[in-house]
């Protein structure tokens, strides 16, 4: 007997199942780059507000001292700290 050689032929294409496997993944990927960008966006945003709120409470810190003497205030009750050292301004 003689012997037959026979190729079997390698797939082209994977399964359509497999196919969208892999697309569903990759586009959950995508979206949750996509995502994180927005997320990090906000975060940029929300940072650089918080520098200029700390600009401004520096700003006011120095009216304070310019009007005070002092910026160290009790912000429940508005008692102005000042040092023991310091004299008072007041007018008997």
């Amino acid at each position: 007997m003689s012997k037959i050689k026979t190729r079997l032929k390698k797939p082209d294409k994977i399964k359509n199942e497999q196919l969208n496997k892999i697309q569903n993944l990759i586009n959950n990927t995508n979206r949750a780059q996509i995502e994180i960008g927005g997320i990090e966006m906000q975060k940029h945003r929300i940072l650089h507000s918080i520098a200029t709120i700390q600009d401004q409470i520096a700003s006011f810190r120095d009216e304070l001292k310019k009007e005070y003497g002092t910026d160290d205030v009790n912000i429940k009750t508005g008692e102005i700290n000042y040092n023991k050292d310091e004299q008072t301004n007041k007018k008997d």
